[in-house]
């Protein structure tokens, strides 16, 4: 991988980073706890829980991406960067732009 490519890589990371910080903000802010005293309808409170169930599944899904695009971001200069570490292959840049934080190539992800 050339010089410029892990430039970009390392760019996307960053910006990705950026965006899921700004993201987990506001699902925090989307699975406190529903008082029960709010004046809400039964439905609506079953709605509501429901929905913040939903949203709790995002936030972990998305600190998960977060600390893997960390954990991508520290290691962009190891030699072994971008290497399957299943199989060994050279990761394709286009997978790396579009996932940066995905450690293995496309083949040995689907088994």
């Amino acid at each position: 991988m050339i010089q410029d490519e892990k430039l970009n890589i390392e760019n996307q990371i960053k910006e990705k980073i950026d965006k899921l910080e700004t993201e987990i903000i506001t699902l925090k802010d989307l699975t406190q706890p529903i008082s029960p005293d709010c004046a809400i309808g039964r439905v609506s409170r079953m709605d509501a829980i429901n929905n913040k169930s939903i949203n709790e599944a995002a936030l972990r899904k998305k600190q998960s991406q977060l600390s893997a695009l960390k954990e991508a971001l520290k290691n962009i200069n190891n030699p072994d960067f971008g290497k399957c570490i299943k199989c060994g292959a050279q990761i394709p840049i286009g997978r790396i732009m579009i996932m940066p934080e995905s450690r293995k190539c496309v083949r040995c992800a689907s088994k």
